[in-house]
């Protein structure tokens, strides 16, 4: 498996089909996992993706309408039965702190794991590690929703004929790396810049700010579009994005992969939203999610 990859657990909006889970997303990155939006039927999902609770690091909810947050219940209740081995931290609208609270404790259960809740209040950075950095934006809904953004610090990539030239090799390497010079070889000299990995999760939301902020230049944009484009008017008044939209905003942010998802039970064909999104420009890789469907990230931009 790769070690940064996206699983779809679900892709329909607010009611599911037979074809259709509710949301529920898992990002594999690296050690650590994100579980995004569980609705209804995340934990079985999980299992049939061979995804299990001890994978999960941080939970994200965009906001608390029930198709991406109902789930919560069981998920948090099966991180405590398996005595996750690791502490798990929980972001969310702190608007919803009540939801949230019903949501933790729905039913009676043993507590085992330390959850640790991570409101969100306002855009910023949320947590900063040694492989990423987690943001959120604030975007356009009937209730309090943010998207999240996860970045990779970027790096340099070592030029092996740059290296050869000045007789580096070997334990040199490193220790260039580490001091950033070596005998009067600095590490620009002999290697280039090289731009981490950007993933970004975009739900319920119509265009705003915040949904160009989060898309920009990501390698990898999960986004709603729950509507085709002659249901603009709907998607505008309910606070949801079409395909071209969504389309439009992957093109003009640079997106390399473009996941479309949540998906209205008044389609039947996916392949509509593949169509518009092609005819709104965008030339990128692009995939209109199903089920169970795996997307690993982009190799990194050389």
């Amino acid at each position: 498996m790769s070690p940064r990859e996206l699983v779809v657990l679900g892709t329909a909006s607010q009611v599911p089909t037979r074809h259709r889970n509710h949301n529920g997303y898992f990002l594999r990155w690296g050690a650590e996992g994100f579980l995004f939006d569980p609705g209804e039927g995340t934990q079985r999902q999980m299992l049939r993706a061979g995804i299990a609770a001890h994978d999960i690091h941080r939970l994200c909810v965009t906001h608390f309408h029930g198709d991406h947050s109902l789930g919560l219940a069981g998920v948090i209740q099966r991180i405590n039965l398996d005595r996750v081995p690791h502490p798990v931290t929980a972001h969310y609208p702190a608007s919803g702190q009540h939801f949230f609270e019903r949501l933790r404790y729905a039913t009676a259960y043993r507590e085992t794991v330390r959850l640790t809740e991570a409101p969100v209040a306002a855009d910023g950075t949320l947590a900063t590690t040694a492989t990423y950095t987690l943001e959120t934006r604030r975007l356009s809904h009937p209730v309090e929703s943010y998207g999240y953004r996860i970045v990779e610090p970027d790096s340099r990539r070592m030029l092996p004929e740059r290296l050869a030239a000045h007789g580096i090799e070997g334990p040199d390497v490193g220790r260039l790396q580490r001091d950033g010079a070596l005998d009067g070889v600095t590490l620009a000299q002999v290697s280039e810049h090289r731009p981490g990995q950007r993933f970004a999760f975009v739900m319920d939301t119509r265009l705003c700010e915040g949904v160009h902020a989060l898309a920009q230049d990501c390698d990898l944009l999960v986004i709603e579009s729950t509507f085709l484009d002659e249901d603009v008017r709907l998607a505008t008044d309910h606070g949801h994005l079409t395909a071209g939209q969504a389309a439009a905003v992957a093109r003009d942010a640079g997106v390399r992969h473009l996941v479309l998802t949540h998906f209205s039970q008044r389609y039947s064909d996916p392949a509509q939203f593949e169509r518009q999104a092609r005819a709104a420009g965008y030339e990128g890789e692009l995939t209109v999610a199903s089920d169970l469907a795996r997307v690993p990230l982009p190799a990194r931009r050389a």
